[in-house]
């Protein structure tokens, strides 16, 4: 075979190794950092979720055998359920009243022009901005000014203080993509605002306010800084871990997390759905 046949193939098979290089090499690289982040993020949670089922107390690997007694220890544990009610208890009216609050904070920013409204806004994004440390010795020192025994009530005002932002902020960016023909539109047809309200704006800003609902609620859930300034006798399940966390972690622990992991997926599938809702009743 004439080596002059050859040499051409093997020239043009080099030529073209940095020209695949240079279209799947960006690709690769970052598909593999992707995949390296979401390993960071997740396999921690597997190992709770594996370990809340090992048969031994100690966080060893391999694992001794497959056992369901720590969720039974669990459901014996006073101390920890009442952590888990008032977590709950906490969390859910933190929530409803930071929407109560942060869905007209956000209709009045986008509605209306009132003298200092660009002022408002900024104090409204504060207290998100600043350390949970700050937030919750100000708002203990008010408390204690004003006389208020620290109580599960004192923390629900101080969680939805830390975040009002979440939802003011969600909900006014869905405000800003709606066209102001809309209301227009139904003012002209003779609809009043506040039926405007609840059948035009409502349903194209209902995402918004499940999807920052849901992110209040779980971010006032697993909250330390504020809830540790302004707790009383009564612990949510943060505060237990973090009191129990100088034994050392217990496998009652890993269980509590793993049915914190199922609701929040939960808690996720709910979110989808509503969205999608409201996505097909706009079609």
């Amino acid at each position: 075979m004439d080596p002059s046949l050859v040499r051409p193939n093997i020239n043009a098979a080099a030529s073209r190794r940095p020209g695949i290089i240079r279209r799947y090499g960006p690709d690769t690289a970052f598909m593999t950092f992707v995949a390296l982040l979401m390993a960071f993020l997740y396999i921690p949670i597997w190992i709770l979720i594996v370990f809340s089922f090992n048969d031994s107390r100690s966080l060893t690997w391999p694992l001794s055998g497959f056992t369901l007694q720590w969720y039974e220890k669990l459901w014996s544990n006073t101390q920890l359920q009442e952590a888990i009610g008032n977590s709950f208890y906490v969390a859910s009216c933190s929530t409803i009243l930071t929407l109560c609050v942060g869905v007209p904070a956000a209709l009045a920013l986008k509605k209306f022009n009132f003298p200092g409204k660009r002022l408002f806004r900024r104090l409204v994004v504060l207290p998100i901005t600043l350390p949970g440390v700050v937030t919750g010795i100000s708002m203990l020192n008010l408390f204690r000014l004003l006389g208020f025994n620290l109580s599960l009530e004192t923390v629900i005002l101080g969680h939805a203080t830390a975040l009002l932002a979440v939802v003011v902020t969600q909900v006014s960016a869905r405000l800003e993509r709606l066209p102001k023909s809309l209301d227009e539109a139904s003012a002209d047809l003779g609809a009043p605002p506040v039926y405007t309200f609840f059948h035009v704006t409502l349903p194209n800003i209902r995402s918004a306010i499940v999807g920052s609902g849901l992110l209040a609620f779980v971010l006032s859930f697993d909250e330390i800084p504020v809830t540790f300034f302004l707790t009383g006798r009564d612990n949510t399940l943060p505060m237990y871990i973090y009191s129990t966390m100088r034994r050392g972690v217990t496998p009652e622990i890993n269980a509590v997390g793993t049915l914190i992991v199922v609701l929040s997926l939960i808690l996720i599938v709910i979110s989808v759905l509503a969205t999608r809702d409201t996505n097909n009743g706009r079609h």
